[in-house]
């Protein structure tokens, strides 16, 4: 589904950092992007997510607003919101008012865990020596990676982060079929202290929702 690659690919984003046989530069880039989020115990920032086709042509968008602190997240779209807590998650999809409630599996939280993510992508990609670039009027540093395997869903991944306080400003990964997805991440505020609650379903605040528990 189209929306879910977008929702994997924004949550990439936001923490992506690799380490494989690489650039020392763009290691040492990377290392401070992911130091500094780590660091922080909260993340809030702006998105806007698009599927390309082999043509460049948009074929698909989604606006948004994320949190983050650590592996938990929440997630605020037009047409669903999502809260991970680490163990549990509820997906309210706005139109039919439906809540489904999880336990992702391992294989299901490298799918929408930021911190799985990174487990993922710490081996068997080759990152290049970063590219000065301008992205929406800021200085950056592009840095291209590609699989050491064939068997990769993407072909190349390309990560530009702010040279000046090492945030990512955007992200762009070409599939095997030449399609592409790029996430523009906007707002980014590292000063959040969020409490574990906000990680989690308020059912008060949607009593009319049908829950659907699938625990």
């Amino acid at each position: 589904m189209k929306k879910r690659n977008i929702f994997i690919l924004t949550l990439l984003l936001i923490t992506l950092t690799i380490h494989a046989q690489q650039s020392a530069e763009a290691k040492a880039l990377l290392d401070k992007t992911y130091a500094l989020f780590e660091a922080t115990k909260g993340i809030r920032l702006s998105f806007r997510a698009a599927s390309l086709d082999t043509g460049g042509n948009e074929q698909g968008t989604m606006e948004g607003t994320a949190i983050i602190r650590g592996d938990r997240f929440r997630l605020e779209t037009g047409d669903l919101d999502i809260w991970f807590d680490g163990t549990t998650q509820w997906v309210l999809m706005k139109e039919v008012n439906e809540v489904n409630i999880s336990h992702p599996t391992g294989e299901e939280i490298e799918s929408v865990s930021p911190l799985a993510l990174l487990r993922i992508y710490r081996n068997g990609y080759t990152l290049m020596p970063p590219v000065n670039v301008t992205v929406n009027g800021k200085k950056a540093q592009l840095i291209r990676m590609t699989p050491t395997a064939a068997n990769k869903e993407y072909k190349m991944v390309e990560a530009v982060v702010d040279h000046n306080n090492y945030r990512l400003v955007e992200v762009k990964l070409t599939l095997q079929n030449g399609s592409k997805q790029v996430v523009t991440i906007s707002d980014y505020n590292a000063n959040y202290n969020y409490s574990d609650t906000e990680f989690q379903f308020d059912q008060s605040r949607h009593p009319d929702a049908l829950i659907v528990d699938l625990r």
